[in-house]
């Protein structure tokens, strides 16, 4: 038997979804990036500031993606098995958890702004600036929440076309309210970081008005109506429980690790919370392809199991994991080139231009490692309905070797950023040792009521 499968259709699936998914991702990335880019040519302050201030957004953007990917595990095998009446109600399960988990996280850092931001910084300056944008950008919380579910719902049955455009008014809206409202254009007041929050917030308010429209009028496979988010099927949710908890337990376990590793790196100084935050702001932008096949991994993956064509899946995991490969070469390639010509689009010293690249230097390395552990484990293993492994995978990983020894290099053994931020990305080449194993073991396969 080849190694690489010759089904067309599954070539055809698994590219169309990477590139859709991907080019949805890059520009949702882009309102990041948009922000790091306007506020790097303001002032290191407030590129701080905003950098840590993002961190709570990346952990409501873990949360919120546990409970889409529970969403999406489920309802694309449903989808296989055209049973559209079920996937509305795990559509509806997986949105009510999102909203409270949204609510939640808005009420802490509205009213204790200071005191969260601290966390990862003693800079009284950059969290003036953080608590500014914090402050107002909290209120896109439950915008983005919603968004996120509904083209998590979309993309089970495979509808991405939409997410694509979402997205991509997103960035044109808040590019264009950013340059207004940051520097006081066009007559505006020149607001800063608050500015820039503001041009966040409409931009989320409108994005989720879009997507309830194209629902509304334009949506054909799964037909949701509003009066469908309003009943909860008990054994559904419990099985939703069982299946999405470990995710969405796994997803919290690693945004409050990226917080920590902010928190570290935040300690050693406003140089290298800047260099941080443009050095891991262009690797998720170079790496959205690496996010995008993990995504589309599951969709496949469930799809298959939910037709009944498990037969299929060993020669489809086999295949993915070259093309996992493939796709780390090619990203981490395009990141070592990129690193010195990006560093030109910001106003920040050199101390801290010269660790950006170092630690992009790194980064090109390890997501070669990223682009084959990452997918093969949330897209392969998650997909296949082995929910738990992953999450215990990277408690292990992450809070019993990567933070520890992270700690040590930059408060105990007082050795250099570099070295520090070494450490912290170790567990990308790690895992892969781990991924291979399980994936080729193929125990992974799980029906959810097993």
């Amino acid at each position: 038997m080849s190694l690489l499968i010759r089904e067309k259709t599954f070539y055809k699936s698994f590219f169309w979804l990477t590139l859709i998914i991907g080019l949805q991702n890059i520009i949702a990335l882009g309102v990041n990036l948009s922000d790091n880019l306007m506020l790097g040519g303001y002032s290191e302050s407030a590129l701080s500031g905003v950098a840590l201030a993002n961190q709570i957004q990346f952990l409501l953007q873990m949360l919120v993606m546990g409970a889409g990917e529970g969403v999406v595990i489920m309802a694309s095998r449903f989808w296989g098995a055209k049973d559209i009446g079920t996937i509305k109600k795990v559509s509806s399960i997986g949105m009510s958890l999102a909203i409270v988990l949204s609510i939640l996280l808005w009420a802490v850092v509205f009213f204790f702004p200071h005191a969260t931001l601290s966390i990862f910084t003693n800079g009284e300056s950059v969290i003036d600036e953080g608590a500014k944008y914090l402050q107002i950008i909290c209120f896109s919380y439950v915008f983005f929440a919603i968004t996120s579910l509904l083209l998590a719902t979309l993309r089970s049955v495979e509808t991405v076309k939409v997410g694509f455009i979402v997205s991509l008014s997103t960035l044109v809206i808040n590019v264009v309210l950013n340059y207004v409202l940051i520097y006081g254009h066009f007559g505006f007041p020149e607001l800063g970081v608050k500015g820039s929050a503001i041009a966040t917030l409409i931009a989320r308010m409108i994005e989720t008005a879009i997507v309830c429209v194209y629902i509304k009028k334009y949506d054909r496979k799964i037909l949701l109506k509003l009066k469908d988010f309003f009943h909860i099927d008990l054994n559904l949710f419990k099985q939703y429980i069982k299946v999405g908890s470990p995710i969405l337990l796994s997803n919290m376990i690693w945004g409050l690790a990226m917080g920590a590793q902010t928190a570290i790196l935040g300690n050693m100084g406003e140089a290298v919370i800047a260099a941080n935050s443009i050095a891991t702001t262009i690797f998720q932008l170079v790496t959205v392809v690496i996010y995008a096949s993990a995504s589309a991994t599951a969709v496949l993956i469930g799809k298959t199991i939910g037709e009944g064509h498990v037969e299929k899946i060993k020669a489809y995991a086999k295949t993915l994991q070259i093309l996992y490969i493939f796709l780390g070469l090619c990203t981490g390639a395009v990141l070592f080139i990129l690193k010195d010509y990006v560093l030109g689009f910001y106003t920040i010293s050199i101390e801290a231009k010269e660790l950006a690249l170092q630690f992009m230097t790194v980064l090109s390395i390890t997501v070669v490692g990223s682009a084959y552990q990452m997918p093969a484990l949330t897209g392969i293993v998650r997909g296949g309905g082995d929910t738990k492994f992953v999450l215990y995978n990277d408690l292990i990983f992450m809070w019993l070797i990567v933070l520890p020894f992270s700690f040590l290099s930059a408060f105990v053994w007082h050795l250099s950023p570099l070295a520090t931020f070494i450490f912290l990305k170790s567990d990308q080449i790690l895992k892969c040792f781990v991924a291979i194993v399980k994936v080729n073991r193929f125990k992974w396969i799980r029906s959810f009521g097993s």
